[in-house]
């Protein structure tokens, strides 16, 4: 869990408008959601259908995408 720190922008009604945060906290926010996708994408993955592929074809695989 990351602990943050906010500070919090209001208009003259003092709705809240904005948030901010020093830079080392929201540096640290963007690294854990991006870590979450990560995660997200490892499960989804996961839950797909497994085919296994040779090594030196998935390089091929690969490779021919970058050529393309």
């Amino acid at each position: 869990m990351v602990t943050v720190h906010p500070e919090y922008v209001v208009d003259e009604q003092q709705r809240l408008k904005a948030v901010l945060l020093p830079v080392a906290e929201w540096e640290r926010v963007v690294e854990e959601l991006e870590e979450l996708d990560d995660i997200r994408a490892f499960d989804k993955a996961k839950a797909g259908s497994q085919e296994a592929v040779p090594f030196e074809q998935a390089v091929r695989e690969i490779q021919q995408d970058y050529k393309a």
